[in-house]
Formats: structure tokens, C-alpha cells, sequence
């Protein structure tokens, strides 16, 4: 069976990004979150696809206004988590945990919860393809913000991610990476592959090109907060001998 297409656009809200999942095979077409629904549909229209699946993350405003309106105007399927974070998501038509799987045009789609940034965040990954979508529960050199779970909750969601194949390529929900990177530098400033990994970003960005999505590899070289038992960071936080939690704890207290 083919590889879905994956199309990737930016919308105004906070650098925020979309994604749309085509199956040239079925002609099914899902969208990640629904932010703005204006500019989802205008994504769909460029690429002369018909909406049949939402599938939502988590119940940010950010990633859930344009939900209702982006189903009562396609029909579309909208799948979400069952957990309740700071607010309910309206539409939700099936509702998926953690270690459930469900089909969209013919592939598996596994759920990861990722509680911490909020209690209800799951991603959607897709064994098939090796890509994954985490919402917000992972950035670019970079993390959620642990609004309602704590910091040690965040950490054992991110080690769900870790656990993928390296090889594993990653939307996240923002371009935050610039910003993110000028933190990883001041904890992990003898990283080579970091030096080399910035002065990319940096030409990306001046091209106004996107960082997303990015491999799992990358991530593990050059992402401080997938990065709890390096020694080097340990040394520049005086945490050498500190448990990997407490390490991410930190980190996470010192990025704000």
C-alpha cells in the first residue's frame, strides 16, 4: 500500500501549523486539530481534497475552534481523546485512549497519551508511514509547557516518544524553534550536532521555510529535554548525579 500525502500549512493564530493526511488510494482525507477553520479549508481546496476525518489532540483554543464549523461544513469523522483536560472538545464523534488503534483509510493509526501539557493530549502515530503527530506534548529542541499535569508527568509522557524508531518523523503544532534552540544552547553548549542543527534552523527560517516536521534522531542529538542523562548537561545544570526527572524538572522550571 502507498504512503499517505502529507501536507503541512501554517495559520495565524501562534505559528501555528496544520496537517493534512490524503490517501490517494481511497480519496480520505484528515486533518490534525482544527485551529482555524477558514484555513484548513482553504488547504483543502489548494490541494482539491474533501475533509472525512478530524482527529484533535487536545482541547486548546488553538487546536479546537474551528472544529464545529469544519464539521458541520464537510460531514467529517472527528475522533479525540477520552480524557478530560481543562475544558470538554464539542463534536467528538469517537472518543480514543491511550494503546488503542484505529483504522483511517486502510492504516493503523496507534493513540499515545502524553498528559502534562494538558490531561487529555494524545498523539496520533502511524507504524505504516513512521510518522507521528504530538500536538504539543513535543517541540522542535523543545517541550510543552506543563499546564495541568507536572513536570514529572511530561517526562514519562516524552519517554513514550523516545521509545519509537529514531527513524520516526514528527509534526508538532508550532514554530517555536528558533526560540527553542537559543535555550538548548545555554544547557548544552559543547553540542556539536546542536551548533550544526541551529545553523540550519536559522537558514530554514531566513528562507521562511518550516523546521517541522523533524526525525525522532534529531531530536534525540539536540532536544535538551529528550536529554535528561547527558553528562554534559547534568554538568552545566551542577546536577550530576541527580535523578533524570529532576534533571527534566529543571530544565523545564529554567525555559519557563
Amino acid at each position: 500500500m502507498s504512503q499517505f500525502e502529507y501536507f503541512q500549512f501554517p495559520y495565524d493564530w501562534d505559528d501555528n501549523y496544520g496537517v493534512l493526511i490524503h490517501s490517494p488510494e481511497t480519496g480520505e482525507t484528515a486533518c490534525i486539530d482544527g485551529g482555524i477553520a477558514e484555513t484548513y479549508q482553504q488547504a483543502l481546496n489548494e490541494k482539491g481534497w474533501t475533509l472525512t476525518h478530524l482527529l484533535i489532540t487536545h482541547h486548546h483554543p488553538d487546536h479546537t475552534t474551528g472544529v464545529m464549523a469544519l464539521k458541520e461544513a464537510t460531514h467529517c469523522h472527528v475522533i479525540g481523546p477520552d480524557y478530560l483536560g481543562g475544558r470538554p472538545i464539542q463534536g467528538i464523534d469517537q472518543r480514543v485512549k491511550d494503546g488503542e488503534s484505529f483504522i483511517f483509510a486502510g492504516k493503523e493509526i496507534q493513540v499515545i497519551h502524553t498528559p502534562g501539557h494538558t490531561m487529555d493530549l494524545v498523539n496520533y502515530y502511524i507504524p505504516e508511514d513512521g510518522v507521528i503527530f504530538v500536538g504539543d506534548a513535543l517541540f522542535a529542541m523543545g517541550c510543552g509547557k506543563v499546564f495541568e499535569g507536572t513536570p514529572a508527568m511530561v517526562w514519562e509522557s516524552l519517554k513514550k516518544i523516545q521509545a519509537l524508531p529514531e527513524e520516526t518523523l514528527i509534526y508538532c503544532s508550532h514554530e517555536y524553534t528558533q526560540e527553542n534552540a537559543q535555550f538548548a544552547q545555554q544547557v548544552d553548549p559543547t553540542n556539536k550536532a546542536l551548533h550544526t542543527r541551529i545553523a540550519e534552523v536559522d537558514r530554514l527560517r531566513a528562507a521562511n521555510l518550516p523546521t517541522v516536521p523533524f526525525t525522532l534522531a534529531t531530536e534525540l542529538a539536540t532536544n535538551p529535554f529528550l536529554r535528561a542523562n547527558d553528562a554534559n548537561i547534568r554538568q552545566q545544570l551542577g546536577m550530576i548525579d541527580a535523578a533524570e526527572v529532576e534533571v527534566f524538572t529543571e530544565l523545564r522550571q529554567r525555559r519557563g
